[in-house]
């Protein structure tokens, strides 16, 4: 026996490895806490600015640049915003330094003597267009262009007017008949540039296309002029604005009585009018501004009651194409007078006779920021650098008036991630993920719902095949199976656990997904006849075998004898699908699923499932089977004493007791399959859509992460949404585990008593 000296000291030790633990633990969870928190810190740091406000700000104001103090009709600014444009109504073009209004150069257009100008109109706002109409029935067509050079490593801009068509020549449109340009448009697109003409008191309308041919041979480029007469709107209306597509095949005419009328041009030879419709609801209110955001799909149209309001052509009901309002943004005070589209976004710029300039985005549904320059101000012109950093701003007195723009993330508004956003092209409002696309016009749809719900329904189908699963063995496991059997079947178990995910992702898209694909009947018949052929195979085995020959078998080892009954059943199930295929579904049930309205995709939530089945099956079955082999010996015992089963004191007394460490295996493995990335990347076709059909693939938070994080750009509107998926997923994980472990407690305390 040790003496007094000796356990004091052994006690001392004993205090000081105990203190040492304890200390040891709780460093280490206090680090784990920080690292969570740090997590949550550096995700939340990197999603924050998408939400922040727009700003504008005015840095520059100075009196109209040149042309002697002729009212400007339009301006313009290059990307680098070193150099801008002033056209004025004396048909004059006037470069000049946007900060200052220092005039670089001055061009004199090709007006004829005595003609003065009736309208003005500019392109898509990437095209640089822009057109003048005279009162002698031509236009004068130009573009504004720059000349970038490097010479001594600094970079120099020089600007220039070109000419599309014509050489600078005023163009005929209405010049036989003495036809005055009331109203022009202007656009160019893939056949070429086309002039749009209206004139009120005669009520004529007409295209004049000038069609681009390139020979291929020689590359030598033909222009024909093509004129083709459109049908009036309406008798007596008075046309305000034109505007055309970019296509060439969509017309679009503003009336005086606040109506927007759509033209199928498709046929120009024979042109309808197939709609009218109100976009001003004012009795009196008239279309004042009308222009297109990027991409020429999206109409804007402000008011003379200060409406803002957005259309594009979409499908009724009927199938029909009419032109349908889509949202309004918040009004002015005042009459719109100008929309400024940005050249790369489908955001906009409107500004009104009272003053004030806004930034509204489209897709988001948002207007960003308002700027009051002074009631005493109206604004006649806004118009938008191509990087949508500066705005420049014309007065009705003739001043210039120059902002800084900041305004990094407009696409991202609640609405936009998470709810129905009707985007262009579409004919209803939608969940949608595409946050790219191979034209530059593309209207980025950066809705979470899809992912979310794709996330969900992978671990909802991979739990569906794995719980059912890892928990029966685990019961089987700890309660039925012979110990001997059981070290064997448990490791090999849990070492399913340390096969890489990407190896069941790669058999799960290349070979299982085909598979499944040819053999539909086979999979359906295995899944429904494995349960089946086990309980007629245990009756059999306590009903008809003899007693003799059941009684050689060890307890605990009759679940050996499932395995060729398994192997039977899987044999029987591959070689009548065929077979079930021409009795059941005419030969094809892929074929068949898709006549009764099912859509197929080979990479699908059925493969997932049982692919990432697989993946949770070890830790769902290794945790259940510690917690009920775990279970004291002397409750089992005493159900047994009390004349139950060993089934009913499974599910009496064994279940329940377990039940919180079965809980938590089960939350675990969710937590896993809620996480899993390779599986899915590889084996769901990654099509991100909002549904929970079987048959069909879907995109998941983790899988849109991996496969579009390399691409995104650092700091942009895409890398910080994929950092708001990573944010959601982690709060979903935390979420769901602070659920289970409240759960969890709640059952322990419940059966604790037991």
């Amino acid at each position: 026996m040790p003496s007094l000296q000796q356990r004091q000291r052994l006690r001392r030790w004993r205090a000081a490895k105990d203190w040492c633990g304890k200390g040891t633990i709780a460093i280490f969870g206090i680090g784990v806490i920080v690292t969570l928190v740090l997590m949550f810190v550096y995700l939340f740091s990197e999603t924050a600015p998408i939400f922040g406000s727009a700003e504008m700000e005015a840095v520059g104001r100075y009196d109209a640049p040149g042309a002697d103090g002729a009212p400007t009709l339009h301006t313009a600014m290059e990307r680098y915003r070193q150099v801008a444009v002033r056209f004025t109504d004396d048909a004059r073009a006037v470069f000049f330094y946007p900060t200052t209004g220092e005039v670089i150069s001055e061009e004199v257009l090709n007006r004829p003597e005595g003609v003065n100008v009736t309208d003005f109109a500019t392109g898509e706002a990437r095209s640089r267009l822009v057109g003048y109409g005279l009162d002698d029935g031509t236009a004068i067509f130009l573009r504004h262009d720059y000349d970038i050079s490097y010479p001594g490593g600094e970079r120099q801009i020089a600007p220039k007017i070109t000419y599309p068509e014509g050489n600078g020549e005023p163009l005929d449109v209405f010049a036989e008949e003495g036809y005055a340009l009331d109203v022009i448009g202007v656009q160019r697109g893939g056949l070429g540039t086309a002039i749009i003409a209206a004139n009120n008191e005669h009520e004529q309308l007409r295209v004049v296309l000038f069609k681009e041919d390139e020979d291929f041979l020689t590359g030598d480029v033909t222009v024909e002029r093509q004129v083709y007469e459109m049908p009036w709107p309406e008798e007596g209306v008075e046309v305000t604005q034109i505007l055309m597509n970019t296509t060439m095949r969509n017309l679009f005419v503003g009336g005086a009585d606040g109506r927007l009328h759509y033209y199928d041009i498709s046929n120009r030879r024979n042109p309808r009018l197939v709609a009218s419709e109100r976009a001003i609801q004012g009795g009196d209110a008239e279309v004042t501004a009308m222009d297109f955001l990027l991409g020429a799909v999206s109409i804007i149209a402000g008011g003379s009651d200060g409406s803002v309001s957005q259309w594009f052509l979409a499908r009724n009901e009927q199938g029909e194409r009419r032109l349908t309002q889509i949202r309004s943004f918040e009004p002015h005070g005042a009459p719109v007078t100008s929309i400024g589209p940005e050249h790369a976004r489908k955001g906009f710029a409107t500004a009104a006779a009272d003053g004030t300039v806004q930034l509204h985005h489209a897709t988001s549904d948002r207007t960003l920021a308002r700027l009051n320059l002074g009631d005493e101000i109206e604004v006649d012109s806004v118009s938008m650098a191509p990087r949508q950093n500066g705005m420049l701003i014309v007065g009705e007195d003739g001043g210039f008036r120059y902002l800084d723009v900041r305004n990094p993330h407009p696409e991202i508004s609640f609405s936009a991630l998470w709810q129905k956003v009707w985007y262009e092209g579409r004919n209803n409002p939608d969940y949608v993920w595409q946050s790219s696309s191979a034209t530059q016009e593309f209207e980025p749809k950066f809705s979470m719902v899809p992912l979310t719900v794709g996330t969900l329904k992978a671990a909802f189908y991979a739990m569906l095949f794995a719980a059912p699963l890892a928990i029966l063995a685990a019961i089987y496991s700890a309660y039925f199976m012979a110990p001997r059997m059981r070290t064997v079947t448990k490791p090999t178990i849990e070492i399913m656990e340390a096969l890489p995910t990407v190896i069941l992702g790669f058999l799960a898209g290349l070979w299982a997904a085909p598979y499944f694909e040819n053999n539909l009947p086979a999979i359906f018949s295995i899944l429904l006849l494995t349960p089946i052929s086990f309980i007629v195979a245990a009756w059999l085995w306590t009903r008809v075998i003899p007693a003799g020959v059941s009684g050689r078998v060890p307890a605990g080892w009759e679940g050996a004898l499932l395995i060729p009954v398994v192997l039977a059943v899987g044999w029987f199930a591959v070689s009548m699908s065929p077979l079930l295929e021409v009795w059941f579904f005419g030969g094809d049930m892929r074929q068949w699923l898709t006549d009764q309205g099912i859509t197929y995709d080979q990479r699908n939530a059925l493969v997932v499932g049982m692919a990432m089945g697989f993946a949770v099956i070890p830790t769902i079955y290794s945790i259940s089977e510690d917690a009920i082999f775990n279970v004291p010996k002397h409750l089992t015992q005493g159900a047994l004493a009390l004349g139950a089963t060993p089934w009913q004191a499974v599910v009496t007394v064994v279940l329940l007791t377990a039940s919180p460490g079965i809980f938590s295996a089960v939350m675990i493995g969710f937590g896993r399959a809620v996480g899993e990335t390779m599986i899915v990347l590889m084996a769901t076709g990654n099509s991100p859509v909002v549904n929970f059909n079987i048959f069909e693939g879907m995109r998941t938070l983790s899988a849109n992460i991996a496969v579009e994080m390399p691409e995104a750009a650092v700091g942009g509107t895409h890398y910080r949404i994929l950092f708001l998926a990573a944010l959601v997923l982690f709060l979903m994980t935390f979420v769901l585990n602070t659920i289970a472990e409240v759960v969890r407690h709640r059952l322990r305390k419940k059966y604790s008593s037991l």
